[in-house]
C-alpha cells in the first residue's frame, strides 16, 4: 500500500476553486464542471489503472478502502467513517449552503478471474481482476468528490460518498454488501433525501448513457437442489433409485416454469449452473446436486416460481420414489428506479449528455445490491456506456476479456456532478 500512496501524493494536485470566468466572459456551470472533469482526465486514468492493478475480492478489499479513505483526506473531506460493513468507506461534503441529502454509491471489491489481457496495469493479484468495473465506478466517485469539494461554496446541502464492499456477494458464511452497509448505518447521520448510482455497461458506446424507470435490474435468487435416491449396481438400475435420470428430467420440467406457466409478456429466467452426483461409472448415484439462479422483474412472480419450483421437484421425485431437499437464498432484491426521481433527473442527463445520448434501453435481467438503498430511500442507478468498437472495446463485464474506453471517466465525473448538484438545487423534491 505504501507504493499506492507514493501514487497518491505524486499525481493528486493542489486543491483549488474552479474558476467560474474564461477571460471576461462567464462561464456555466455546466461549462465549469466539463472544464474541471476534462483537466482531472490523467488522474482519472492513473487512479482506475492503479485500483485495476490491485484488486481484491469481496469481503478483502482491506487496500482498497484504505486508499479511499486516504484520497477522500487528500481532497480535503474530514467527515469520513471507515471500515464500515467491514471494509466500505462514507464520508460526508457539506455545501456552503443549507440544502437536501443526497448520497451516491459506488463499488470497490473485484472478481475471481484471471485477467488475460497483457495491460502494463493488468492485475496484480493472480486470478482476481475488476471484471466488472468496479475500478472505474470507484475512480469516477473519488473524481466527483474532488470536483464538487472544489465548488464546495456553490453547493447546497450535503453529499453522501458511500464506497461500498462486496457487490459481488461476501463468502458464504459472511454478511456483507449493501445490506450490511445499510444495517450499519451508510444510510443515516444523516438520512439522505435520494441515492444514486451508475454502472459501466459494454453493451453501450462511450459517450451515451442507458437508464429505466421503475424495474431496472432484476431480483436474483440462488437455489440448491438435492435429490435423493438409492445406490445400486449399474447393472440392475430396477433396484436402484436413478438421481442422474431424475436430474435430466427435472431440468426439463424447470424449464417448462418460463414456457408455460409464466406469463410470456412477464421476463424471468431460470437457470441450472451445476450438475454433480455420482461417483463411479456402474453405480447408480443415489444422490445429485443441483444449484442455479432465478431472475425476475416481478416480486409477485418470484414468488409464484418459487412455489412452481417446489411442485415440480414433488411431481418428478415422487413418480422415480426418490426424495428433495430445496433451498434458495436472495441475493438481490429488485433495483428499482423511483419514476419520479428519473423523471426530474433527466432533463440533467439530456442537457448535459446530449438528448440523442441519452437511451432507453429494456430492463436488465443482471442483478444489483443497489437495490437495498433503494428499499430505504428514493434511488436511480443508471448505465455509462464504455465500449468502443473502432478500438476493439467490446467485451462484456464478468469476462476476462473486459475492458473499458477510459474517456468514461471523465463522462462519469462531469454527468454524476451534474446529477447531484440540480437535485440540490431543486431542494431534493
Amino acid at each position: 500500500m505504501k507504493a499506492g500512496l507514493g501514487i497518491l501524493m505524486i499525481f493528486l494536485s493542489t486543491i483549488s476553486t474552479i474558476p467560474n470566468t474564461k477571460g471576461n466572459t462567464p462561464v456555466s456551470r455546466d461549462d465549469q464542471i466539463a472544464q474541471a472533469a476534462t483537466a482531472m482526465r490523467d488522474k482519472l486514468v492513473q487512479t482506475r489503472r492503479y485500483l485495476h492493478a490491485h484488486p481484491e475480492l469481496s469481503n478483502r478489499e482491506v487496500n482498497t478502502g484504505k486508499f479511499v479513505a486516504d484520497r477522500l483526506r487528500e481532497i480535503g473531506l474530514t467527515d469520513i467513517r471507515t471500515n464500515v460493513a467491514r471494509n466500505g468507506v462514507v464520508a460526508l461534503l457539506k455545501g456552503g449552503k443549507p440544502g437536501p441529502v443526497v448520497a451516491v454509491r459506488a463499488d470497490i471489491d473485484a472478481l475471481p478471474i484471471q485477467e488475460m489481457h497483457d495491460f502494463d496495469f493488468k492485475s496484480q493479484n493472480p486470478g482476481v481482476m475488476h471484471a466488472c468495473g468496479h475500478d472505474a465506478h470507484t475512480t469516477i466517485e473519488l473524481g466527483v468528490a474532488e470536483l464538487l469539494m472544489k465548488m464546495r461554496d456553490q453547493i447546497p446541502g450535503t453529499i453522501k460518498f458511500i464506497f461500498q464492499p462486496a457487490e459481488e456477494g461476501p463468502p458464504e458464511d459472511e454478511e456483507g454488501g449493501a445490506p450490511l452497509m445499510v444495517k450499519e448505518g451508510a444510510l443515516e447521520n444523516p438520512k439522505p433525501n435520494a441515492i444514486f448510482g451508475l454502472h459501466v455497461m459494454p453493451t453501450l458506446e462511450v459517450g451515451t448513457i442507458g437508464y429505466n424507470s421503475g424495474p431496472a435490474m432484476a431480483t436474483a435468487d440462488r437455489f440448491v437442489i438435492t435429490l435423493k435416491g438409492k445406490k445400486v449396481h449399474g447393472a440392475y438400475p430396477h433396484q436402484g433409485v436413478d438421481t442422474v435420470v431424475i436430474a435430466a428430467e427435472a431440468v426439463s420440467a424447470l424449464q417448462k416454469i418460463r414456457s408455460r406457466r409464466i406469463d410470456t409478456q412477464e421476463p424471468m429466467v431460470l437457470t441450472i449452473g451445476s450438475i454433480h452426483g455420482g461417483n463411479r461409472f456402474n453405480i447408480i448415484a443415489d444422490e445429485v446436486v443441483m444449484e442455479g439462479t432465478l431472475r425476475t422483474l416481478n416480486e409477485d412472480v418470484r414468488k409464484q416460481v418459487h412455489k412452481m419450483i417446489e411442485q415440480t421437484l414433488s411431481g418428478v421425485t415422487e413418480e422415480y420414489g426418490a426424495t428433495y431437499t430445496f433451498k434458495i437464498k436472495e441475493l438481490a432484491a429488485l433495483t428499482y428506479n423511483d419514476p419520479k426521481l428519473v423523471e426530474q433527473t433527466l432533463p440533467t442527463m439530456k442537457r448535459i449528455m446530449g438528448n440523442d445520448n441519452v437511451l432507453n434501453p429494456k430492463p436488465q435481467m443482471g442483478a444489483e445490491d443497489f437495490s437495498y438503498y433503494e428499499r430505504v430511500v428514493p434511488g436511480f442507478f443508471y448505465f455509462l456506456g464504455v465500449a468502443n468498437q473502432k478500438k476493439g472495446i467490446t467485451a462484456m463485464i464478468h469476462t476476462p476479456e473486459f475492458d473499458l474506453d477510459e474517456d468514461a471517466l471523465v463522462i462519469g465525473v462531469k454527468l454524476m456532478s451534474g446529477v447531484l448538484l440540480d437535485y440540490m438545487e431543486h431542494g431534493g423534491k
